[in-house]
């Protein structure tokens, strides 16, 4: 598709491209946040693809990191352990993995 197109136009692109590779994709997937029991927020990813990576769409000039610590939320409220950023700037395409990581055994939250 090339640069400058809106992150919704690259979320459908992205949509066909793993239909067609025949795995499962969800977009605009809803994610809702838990405090000790409790609901304290809702959340949507970009994809979540065969229910176990979440994908999370920018285009933007660069990737801040606040994107990033976006997508690790996300892994956090859905106990989800791979995600993949990936930016569509300016000039070319930027992937980022990351990984949930485990809080210790002793930490309540």
């Amino acid at each position: 598709m090339g640069y400058g197109f809106l992150e919704s136009v690259y979320e459908e692109c992205m949509l066909i491209e793993l239909r067609e590779l025949g795995l499962h994709a969800d977009n605009q997937h809803p994610i809702k946040v838990f405090y000790r029991g409790h609901t304290v927020g809702s959340l949507v990813a970009d994809l979540f693809v065969e229910g176990a990576v979440i994908v999370e769409l920018k285009s933007v000039r660069a990737p801040a990191v606040a994107h990033e610590v976006q997508l690790v939320n996300y892994l956090k409220a859905t106990a989800t352990d791979v995600g993949l950023l990936l930016n569509f700037g300016e000039q070319k395409v930027e992937a980022k993995r990351k990984l949930r990581v485990l809080p210790p055994a002793d930490d309540p939250d």
